[in-house]
């Protein structure tokens, strides 16, 4: 995340937490798809001959790393959030649950969807449809 070829740069993050914050202090009720390109793309590992599905699974993990990121620097700024994902993780993330997600939601908290929808062969832009779709929201 951020202007670097690959990795995370620490102001592109804090930078998109003050984003964030800005649209929480509306009271509006926010949940995040991350991607996880800066660190690992799935199509790319395979076109360099990594088979596709295990290529597709280190960018899950990509995701993951990058939703830490985030919710590190929206918790510096006081931003009650839980990540999910959709590959167990059980020390870092909770597993994602739409009714789980959905109450953390209502209770105020910023929602990170990691690890795409589980599945390879899809992107994180499918996750994003898809888990808009499971928890009701309103916009994309």
């Amino acid at each position: 995340m951020g202007k670097l070829s690959y990795g995370i740069e620490s102001s592109t993050v804090d930078y998109m937490a003050q984003e964030v914050r800005s649209i929480y202090d509306l009271g509006t009720e926010i949940a995040i798809v991350i991607g996880g390109g800066n660190i690992f793309r799935g199509v790319e590992g395979s076109v360099k001959g990594m088979e596709r599905a295990t290529a597709d699974y280190m960018g899950m993990l990509a995701t993951v790393i990058n939703a830490l990121a985030l919710q590190n620097a929206l918790e510096k700024v006081d931003i009650p959030t839980r990540v999910q994902s959709a590959i167990e993780l059980r020390e870092l993330a909770e597993p994602y649950i739409r009714r789980r997600a959905v109450r953390h939601l209502e209770k105020g908290r910023v929602v990170i969807f990691a690890a795409g929808t589980g599945n390879p062969y899809f992107t994180t832009d499918t996750a994003a449809s898809l888990r808009a779709m499971e928890i009701g929201a309103e916009i994309i």
